[in-house]
């Protein structure tokens, strides 16, 4: 080992101990946290500096220089870093092989200004070999790759701090424009929009049950079912036959395509049960299929959101915790190309799981076909030079670590595994119907002969044999059959389908069409996916991501006023922009000159890249019509608002009685390409025509009413008096006099109620609260004495509760389980519950019981449920709460979506909470007299204190200095503790 001290600088505190487990004596090694330097925001520039650098941290005059902070939560870091610094003869910078990770390292040096050899180490894997290796094999800092990084940084704080205003102003605060995410949320809501336009067609084939005899089978016949593909000489129409208008498409009306409809299908069906089926056609064809290559970031987080139904998230935090703990190799790389070192391991891995009979005949290697792949030299796979199997780390890594390493550990496997082979067979019959001719049949199944690479992917049928694990495609095995063979139907079923939208993007099939489209790169997916769900553009829906109503009007925008910003092939020509600028190929500075100022087709790369600069474009924006943007036609009439308070909906063809457009709000759970005319019609008709009368009270001949006010749906008993005093109270306020309306009765709906389903018996309980239960037994706690108490049951703002009022006016409260037991608890329940301790003021009452069980979760086995809380329902196993979407409900979610949510929460770890300041910014004199109380305990009290030496009176100046320091030091608490959108990107 070297002598002497190095100190080695990595990212994070688990790299750092395990790279220093590696090393040992004379190196230290420290972590960074991440960036200890970035771009200041505008309110953190000097004075001196504001007016080069004020509006956007950056000097958009001289060369787009950037203005670098050290950021008051890195002080610390870096103090401890350059003290480490005074005692070390060498510096290593071991952070990761990207564009951040250089970028990490030149701050570094640049902060720090080392006086000893700087070094920088560079390896794709955390083990002990490859870290001996780095420090053999070191090289300078890329300068290249540094420039990249900041122009995306200055390129995404121009953008944001350029477009995110416009949208304040115009749609709502705090939302974000971002060079990617904006895009990102385009190709969703455009998803959307076709979904909205889409026509469902119908059509209809048959299918029939058939048999054919088989020596291989123990009932001397097989079963098949074969689908009617002809009929008349004239195929049937499919789903790709029809456009998104629901007509057949242009090729299949030249073909001659026919649609079947369910008349015709069913009266078929009778036609051809008595009918014989002749063999016409059988044909087979060797199968073949070779393994797909080792994972990249992109491949890696498509596979595991659609194997294990992980976020992308989720998979790129799991994988950072492999990743540095020296499970598996880095994370965020572009290449699939495996080194010698670990095609050995794989093959070697291969012969010992699976048998040599499952090894490729030779070493494969995989070419990386990613325009622009750059990140690193590796593909992701297991670290090391062995393999270890899952079942060797199943004790040590949390459940989804496992699995994510099992499905990079499979894969890698596969790649080095023999392809998987078989026979294909197409059979085709034929069977005479009475009134259209001649109808065609057709099935097809494939028998794997040898699974190959299959058997790492859970391939279990064995060889030769058919079935649901061991089919490739089509319908499984077929029985051998004979041209010209005849054959009887069990049974001919007609089958009605449905052309269906395009399906909605999950992150898994966004995150490939991100990488196909080559917009942003893969290692900022799961960020930028991240990004648009907590803005409110998008939610989930089980696996699917819905755009909102808020990116209808974002994207709306966008595309009228800047629509190369948004436009796709612009997004992908500035992300080769900043890999030429990578390479060394581009400058930085004139590339962000043209971004920015733009380039007329003299100035230009190519004609392609002549625009206007993002300046020139804001400055001449012009007015924007906010009423415009702000609304989506649904058709009729009927149009969706984005509101300050949220989206509502519009009828304007139909007006209320002060003369505005009926209006309705809209669910949070009623995706947009749900909102059709009759729909929209059906929530004005029921949620704006004013209350909903329910009927009348017998007791008061009052209405008793459901309105819908701000906090949610209630309910109202207007009766013959306070209407009176309403109509009173109008004439008065008419006249020009106060008046003041009387207040009907009111009460809240149980959150176990449906506004559409509550009958007028509901609401009359409910307006009878509270309801007298009858009279128990108080004992003083004090006295010990008796007393008698009526008790009332009622609802409240905590939830629903008992009151024993006593003839003294005093009372006691106890709480109830559920709010159903304040129509059914009896006085012998109240006794007993009276008799209980009251419970004091930080203590809990009785549990609630669940809203909703949903069984074991797969990961650890404990029970989930879903149960009410202060805030709404959650989703608990009893140690990980999850809060439940606002997309879903209790009764609607699925287990296995509830299952997915509390896994990601479990591998989020828990929230950090913010620390609190014992002091703030114009403290009042209660805290000022709170730490003099303590200053005089501290001092002692009576004649000894009062002969202790009085404090030195402090100078002005001193006093001066002491309230500036200690104003700097509250203005830093709350800049670090308040929640911020950096760069809105």
């Amino acid at each position: 080992m070297a002598h002497g001290n190095k100190l080695v600088i990595v990212e994070s505190p688990t790299k750092a101990k395990k790279i220093g487990g590696y090393l040992g004596p004379g190196y230290t090694v420290m972590a960074s946290v991440g960036h200890i330097r970035d771009l200041a925001k505008p309110s953190q520039i000097p004075a001196s500096q504001k007016e080069r650098f004020g509006r956007f941290g950056v000097d958009v005059d001289h060369d787009f220089k950037p203005y670098y902070i050290v950021d008051d939560r890195k002080k610390k870091t870096v103090s401890g870093l350059k003290q480490a610094l005074k005692g070390a003869d060498e510096l290593y910078l071991a952070t990761d092989e990207d564009r951040e990770g250089e970028a990490i390292a030149w701050h570094l040096v640049q902060t720090l200004k080392p006086k000893v050899p700087v070094k920088r180490m560079v390896f794709h894997e955390i083990t002990p070999e490859a870290i001996k290796d780095s420090l053999n094999h070191t090289r300078d800092v890329d300068s290249n790759m540094v420039t990249a990084q900041e122009t995306r940084r200055v390129l995404d704080r121009l953008y944001g701090y350029e477009l995110s205003p416009v949208l304040w102003r115009k749609v709502g605060p705090g939302l974000s424009a971002g060079r990617v995410q904006s895009v990102a949320t385009r190709l969703i809501v455009e998803r959307e929009r076709e979904r909205i336009a889409f026509v469902r067609a119908p059509y209809w084939d048959l299918v029939a049950d058939l048999a054919a005899q088989s020596a291989l089978s123990e009932s001397g016949s097989e079963r098949f079912q074969a689908r009617m593909v002809e009929l008349g000489g004239r195929r049937l129409a499919g789903s790709k036959d029809f456009s998104s208008d629901g007509q057949l498409t242009a090729g299949a009306r030249k073909d001659q395509a026919r649609q079947l409809d369910q008349a015709t299908a069913e009266r078929l069906a009778g036609e051809l049960k008595a009918a014989e089926f002749t063999v016409t056609s059988l044909e087979t064809k060797p199968y073949h299929r070779r393994p797909q290559p080792p994972f990249t970031t992109s491949t890696m987080q498509q596979t595991a959101g659609n194997r294990l139904g992980m976020s992308s998230r989720a998979s790129m935090r799991a994988a950072q915790s492999l990743y540095e703990n020296g499970y598996i190799t880095y994370m965020r790389t572009d290449s699939v190309t495996l080194s010698q070192q670990a095609i050995s391991a794989a093959r070697k891995s291969v012969e010992e799981v699976y048998g040599k009979q499952y090894l490729a005949s030779g070493p494969k290697q995989y070419v990386t076909k990613t325009a622009g792949a750059q990140e690193a030299h590796e593909c992701i796979r297991p670290a090391g030079s062995r393999f270890r199997s899952p079942q060797e780390l199943a004790s040590s890594l949390p459940p989804d670590q496992l699995k994510l390493y099992t499905l990079i550990w499979r894969r890698t496997l596969a790649s080095q595994m023999a392809d998987a082979t078989g026979s294909t067979a197409t059979v085709r019959l034929s069977a005479p119907t009475q009134t259209e001719g001649e109808s065609v049949f057709q099935a097809s199944g494939t028998v794997i002969e040898f699974p190959g690479f299959m058997k790492a992917m859970g391939f279990t049928a064995e060889p030769g044999k058919g079935g649901k694990n061991g089919k490739a495609e089509g319908d499984g095995s077929l029985p051998p059959m004979d041209k010209g063979q005849r054959l009887k139907a069990d049974s001919v079923e007609p089958e009605g389908h449905e052309t269906q939208p395009p399906a909605r993007y999950t992150e898994a099939s966004l995150v490939k069409t991100l990488e196909a489209k080559e917009i942003g790169r893969p290692s900022t997916y799961a960020s930028i996916i991240s990004t648009i769900i907590d803005r409110g553009y998008v939610y989930e829906r089980g696996r699917a991501l819905i755009p909102s109503w808020l990116a209808f009007s974002v994207i709306k925008l966008l595309e009228t006023n800047f629509p190369q910003y948004v436009d796709y092939r612009f997004t992908a020509l500035m992300e080769n922009g900043l890999d030429q600028i990578a390479h060394g190929a581009e400058s930085g500075k004139d590339w962000l000159t043209r971004f920015y100022f733009g380039s007329g087709p003299g100035a230009a790369k190519s004609a392609e890249e002549a625009h206007e600069g993002l300046q020139e474009q804001v400055a001449q924006l012009g007015d924007i019509d906010a009423h415009q943007v702000n609304t989506i036609q649904i058709g009729d009439g009927l149009q969706v608002r984005v509101g300050r308070y949220g989206p509502y909906l519009e009828d304007t063809d139909h007006k209320d009685d002060k003369g505005d457009p009926k209006r309705a709000s809209l669910p949070e759970t009623l995706a947009p390409d749900e909102l059709t005319v009759a729909k929209a019609r059906e929530l004005i008709e029921t949620n704006s025509g004013g209350p909903r009368v329910l009927g009348t009270d017998p007791a008061t001949g009052g209405r008793v009413e459901l309105r819908k006010g701000r906090f949610g749906p209630y309910l109202a008993l207007i009766t013959p008096e306070v209407e009176a005093g309403i109509k009173e109270a109008a004439e008065k306020k008419a006249a020009g006099k106060k008046a003041t309306e009387p207040k009907p009765r009111m009460a809240s709906l149980f959150k176990t109620m449906d506004p559409d389903t509550v009958g007028l018996d509901d609401a009359l309980k409910l307006l009878g609260l509270p309801r007298e239960v009858g009279e128990v037994e108080l004992t003083d706690a004090k006295t010990g004495e008796m007393s008698r108490a009526t008790v009332t049951a009622s609802n409240g703002r905590y939830g629903p509760y008992l009151t024993a009022s006593k003839a003294d006016g005093s009372s006691e409260t106890r709480s109830l389980a559920s709010e159903d037991q304040i129509f059914t608890v009896d006085q012998v329940t109240a006794q007993e519950l009276f008799n209980q301790p009251k419970y004091g003021r930080r203590s809990r009452g009785a549990a609630k019981p669940p809203l909703r069980e949903l069984g074991p979760d797969p990961d650890n086995g404990k029970p989930v449920t879903i149960k009410d809380g202060f805030y709404g329902a959650y989703i608990t196993d009893g140690e990980t709460n999850r809060t439940l979407p606002k997309q879903y409900t209790p009764a609607s979610i699925e287990p296995e979506v509830a299952f997915r949510l509390l896994a990601e929460k479990r591998a989020a770890g828990p929230t950090k909470r913010r620390k609190r300041t014992s002091a703030r910014k114009g403290s009042t004199g209660s805290a000022r007299k709170g730490t003099a109380r303590k200053s005089a305990s501290k001092s002692g009290s009576g004649a000894k204190a009062a002969t202790r030496k009085a404090p030195k009176a402090k100078t002005a100046s001193t006093r001066k200095a002491s309230v500036s320091k200690s104003a700097a030091k509250t203005k830093s608490v709350r800049g670090t503790s308040r929640k911020t959108s950096e760069d809105h990107s």
